[in-house]
């Protein structure tokens, strides 16, 4: 059954994913709450939108309430939306990490029309202009504490995952807080640090226009992500990131040290073993 969609938050993944259900025809009509004037209005302009209102008409009106806004700001949104909904409305989050949210709504009268998702997948750019279809084709969506969600909720937020394509897992919030950290969220610090640091070393412009090839520009890309989004992130994981942080810093130095040695033996070894991640990403 169609339904009306309610947007908080337009930008990259809440674009991207009411621009594929009102094609696909689950949503009838996307109500769209930003706090930027801005994106709002360029959200109605790419048709992101079909009509921008405030938050509090917006929850009055939606069957299905989207929080899609950086993690600090969802983890108060949920508690404010759920103190609004009724009975069969029922609002679900896209943020990146888990644990914060799920302690913060915890024992919510209506925790169980809530269901707290994560769909894996995005670019380095962000506002309502990087929103695109078919963002979610063939990705996955984590359903995290699926429990705690009443049946109508999961099957309805299952039915709007459905219509963007993705396949579903199921994850308790701290153990997506763990992976992600692994897979996601230190690729971002990664991605920073070595943009940082080229710009630090090489103060012609110039050479690293011209030189940058795949390679540098595929690894840098994710530091053209936005600090709003990033920033909160990285603060509410740092309890999974700082552990594997180091651990990458370890490896860093282990490479370091065979190249400052000429260790040709052990550095090719290193190599060889980072290789095996192509059979995983196989997967």
């Amino acid at each position: 059954m169609a339904k009306i969609v309610g947007l908080v938050g337009v930008g990259l993944i809440g674009g991207s994913i009411v621009l594929d259900l009102k094609e696909k025809g689950f949503a009838t009509k996307v109500l769209v709450s930003d706090l930027s004037e801005r994106n709002a209005q360029k959200a109605l302009e790419l048709r992101i939108a079909d009509e921008i209102t405030d938050l509090d008409v917006l929850i009055e009106r939606s069957d299905i309430i989207i929080i899609a806004t950086p993690v600090n700001a969802s983890v108060k949104l949920v508690s404010y939306v759920l103190d609004r909904v009724r009975e069969g409305q029922y609002v679900m989050d896209v943020g990146s990490t888990k644990s914060l949210l799920d302690k913060e709504v915890d024992g919510h009268p209506r925790r169980d029309q809530f269901v707290a998702t994560h769909p894996m997948a995005g670019t380095e750019f962000s506002g309502p202009e990087a929103a695109f279809k078919g963002l979610f084709k063939d990705r996955v969506a984590i359903i995290c504490n699926p429990e705690k969600s009443n049946p109508k909720a999961l099957n309805a937020i299952s039915e709007l995952y459905y219509h963007l394509e993705t396949r579903m897992i199921l994850m308790d919030s701290n153990s997506h807080d763990e992976h992600v950290g692994y897979v996601s969220h230190l690729s971002h610090a990664i991605s920073y640090a070595l943009a940082v640091a080229v710009l630090d070393k090489e103060k012609d412009d110039t050479a690293i226009f011209n030189l940058a090839a795949g390679g540098f520009a595929s690894t840098v890309r994710l530091a053209k992500s936005s600090v709003d989004m990033w920033l909160p992130i990285f603060e509410q994981n740092a309890e999974h990131i700082l552990p594997i942080l180091d651990t990458y810093l370890d490896k860093l130095t282990e490479f370091k040290t065979y190249l400052e040695q000429g260790d040709t033996k052990n550095l090719a070894g290193f190599i060889t073993e980072a290789n095996r991640i192509k059979d995983k990403l196989k997967k």
